[in-house]
């Protein structure tokens, strides 16, 4: 059995919590946060320690540490916890800063403990399927991948004003999951991108409505589409077409009624935000932590994967304050 140290008790905080107590071979020992009643509340409700983050990382007696807490802090605890001996499994981003994360990738190259990233979108079943398909050949050779990814309402500038932006909080999933498709990173990024969700957003310096298209070397091309308000819902599509035909991977919805009448046809709507639609991946991205821990195999997302899309996130950026393309090799 695993003993599990949880950073961070916030509202991803509670989703990891319940799927490291819920899992046979782990058990969460160990709680810590900024706000010490958020950490009280969550370590009671399963029976373990509150313990401040140093003091986790310092215990000999937990194997790993799952990292929620705020983004400034991802590199510093990834450092600490693998030069104490511990696995991680870190939530995205790396880092709000590329050249921070690629320290961070530097400094714990040679601390030999695993480090996997919070990807959890990569172990959704969907998009898990679409892969599949995709690398047997069922639709030939990828030519055009589309990524939408439309949030039900945007989150509170005081959230944006620390966020980093659109594209390292938002369309950082959207960026690996091009890259876990294709199976390689694009040349170049053009993006494109306004605020006309919220003109506060604006104010604050960010997008909430935007768009990138990825190039890659071969010809293949990605869009990503993303905005901060789809009144529907939790809007999450992937479509890859292919010299022989598409895949798509589409909504899950509230229930599977479709009512029928001369009015028309009417269908559920799309399950409201990522708790909701995610759960099920987030389950499976911390058995794939646990089973590469356990089995002594690679953590199927690493720190490399985190450093790419935080690449990929700092072009995109780039082309929309320079509206023109950005390569990657020149971040």
């Amino acid at each position: 059995m695993l003993k599990i140290g949880l950073l961070g008790a916030g509202r991803i905080g509670q989703v990891h919590a319940q799927t490291i107590a819920g899992h046979p071979h782990s058990d969460l020992v160990a709680v810590s946060d900024v706000m010490p009643d958020n950490a009280a509340k969550l370590a009671a409700q399963y029976g373990a320690a509150v313990k401040s983050s140093d003091d986790i990382i310092a215990d000999p007696a937990i194997d790993a540490v799952l990292i929620a807490t705020s983004t400034d802090t991802h590199s510093d605890l990834i450092e600490a916890a693998t030069a104490a001996g511990k696995a991680v499994l870190c939530e995205k981003p790396v880092d709000l800063s590329l050249a921070r994360a690629r320290e961070c990738q530097a400094r714990v190259a040679n601390n030999g403990q695993p480090i996997m990233l919070g990807f959890n979108r990569r172990f959704d079943p969907n998009f898990g399927a679409l892969k599949t398909a995709l690398d047997a050949g069922d639709v030939g050779r990828t030519e055009l991948v589309s990524v939408t990814s439309f949030d039900p309402a945007p989150p509170p500038v005081s959230y944006v004003k620390v966020s980093g932006g659109l594209f390292r909080d938002m369309m950082i999933h959207d960026f690996d999951m091009v890259h876990f498709l294709m199976g390689d990173l694009p040349e170049t990024i053009m993006a494109t991108g306004s605020s006309i969700v919220d003109p506060e957003i604006g104010r604050a310096g960010d997008v909430d409505t935007a768009v990138a298209t990825l190039t890659f070397a071969d010809g293949r091309i990605a869009v990503i589409k993303n905005s901060r308000r789809a009144v529907y819902g939790y809007d999450q599509r992937v479509e890859v077409l292919g010299s022989g035909g598409l895949l798509q991977a589409q909504n899950m919805l509230e229930n599977t009624l479709i009512k029928s009448t001369a009015a028309g046809v009417a269908l559920a709507k799309p399950t409201y935000f990522f708790l909701e639609r995610y759960m099920s991946a987030y389950r499976a991205e911390w058995d794939a932590f646990v089973s590469a821990l356990v089995n002594g195999t690679p953590v199927p997302v690493g720190l490399d994967h985190g450093v790419a899309a935080l690449v990929m996130a700092e072009a995109a950026t780039q082309s929309l304050q320079l509206g023109r393309p950005v390569a990657l090799g020149d971040i």
